[in-house]
């Protein structure tokens, strides 16, 4: 039996490229799952969540195997937790980018900081700060200026509510992820968020698949980017606070915007770009000063 051994924490440092390599990797998912789902294609969000993590669980499986001392499940419970949640994530996200642009879907999506902090409180039992209801309120009227496009109106539509429904499973799995850092492995997480999450999304992909084959080119080609981008994620939980992962995960939704520009020809308007900032710095304005120290009871 391979003897588990304790995984080190990152350098800062690393951590951090870690983030921004994470974030260029969701970047070209989001982009390229947008771009699967349009009925040309034929994929659905249910086929590219099955085959995201059928991908993940061959690589996990090809890795121990090479080096069996990085499977360490430690904690079922939030393993679990993070599968099943981690499963909702990414079947709700590919409802949303089939629906609404990837820019829009990427900005929603990426409130979950402030949820995960919002929720924080209550598992914590912290009272609100005045920065965090401040930080809320930035974020919230910069989602409303980039889905209104300049307009004080938003219609939340399917893929609008998706992409909110995505972000709240995002943050309690976020928080079950870095309860397990760094004691359990990045691969080990990975391998768990795939194997847990798997038959979350199956019921979703009972359509017929696609026959052609520049479809499914792209498909693993976006697998291996969602891929990328979990790996690093979870490997940089383990060397950075929540409150300053939260602020390079920013770099999630400029990067979704920029990408789906010249990749997808979507636009965005100056007030749209507004709106993307302004969330931006809400997000990370209340991750970093919106939080008091635990009270102990």
């Amino acid at each position: 039996m391979p003897q588990v051994r304790a995984h080190p924490s990152p350098r800062p440092a690393l951590a951090r490229a870690a983030l921004a390599g994470s974030a260029l990797c969701f970047g070209l998912m989001a982009v390229l799952g947008r771009e699967l789902t349009r009925p040309a294609m034929g994929f659905t969000p249910g086929h590219l969540s099955v085959l995201r993590f059928l991908v993940g669980i061959l690589v996990c499986l090809v890795v121990f195997r090479i080096q069996p001392g990085l499977h360490s499940p430690r904690n079922f419970r939030l393993l679990i937790t993070r599968g099943i949640t981690g499963g909702l994530v990414v079947v709700l996200y590919f409802d949303a980018l089939a629906h609404i642009r990837a820019g829009e879907a990427g900005i929603i999506y990426n409130l979950f900081p402030v949820i995960a902090t919002v929720m924080s409180l209550w598992v914590f039992r912290e009272r609100p700060t005045a920065h965090l209801l401040l930080a809320v309120l930035l974020a919230s009227f910069g989602v409303v200026l980039v889905l209104g496009q300049g307009r004080l109106a938003v219609g939340l539509g399917r893929g609008e509510l998706a992409a909110l429904g995505a972000a709240f499973f995002a943050a309690t799995s976020a928080l079950a992820m870095r309860a397990m850092r760094p004691g359990t492995s990045s691969a080990t997480i990975f391998f768990y968020f795939s194997l847990v999450g798997l038959p979350v999304v199956a019921p979703f992909a009972l359509a017929p698949w696609p026959r052609h084959a520049a479809p499914w080119a792209l498909a693993m080609l976006m697998s291996f980017a969602a891929l990328g981008g979990q790996w690093l994620m979870a490997e940089a939980y383990g060397g950075l606070s929540v409150a300053e992962a939260a602020v390079w995960l920013q770099l999630l939704p400029i990067v979704t915007c920029l990408m789906a520009v010249p990749v997808l020809g979507e636009s965005i308007s100056g007030a749209g770009l507004a709106g993307v900032l302004l969330t931006v710095a809400g997000v990370a304005y209340g991750t970093i000063l919106g939080r008091r120290k635990a009270v102990l009871t």
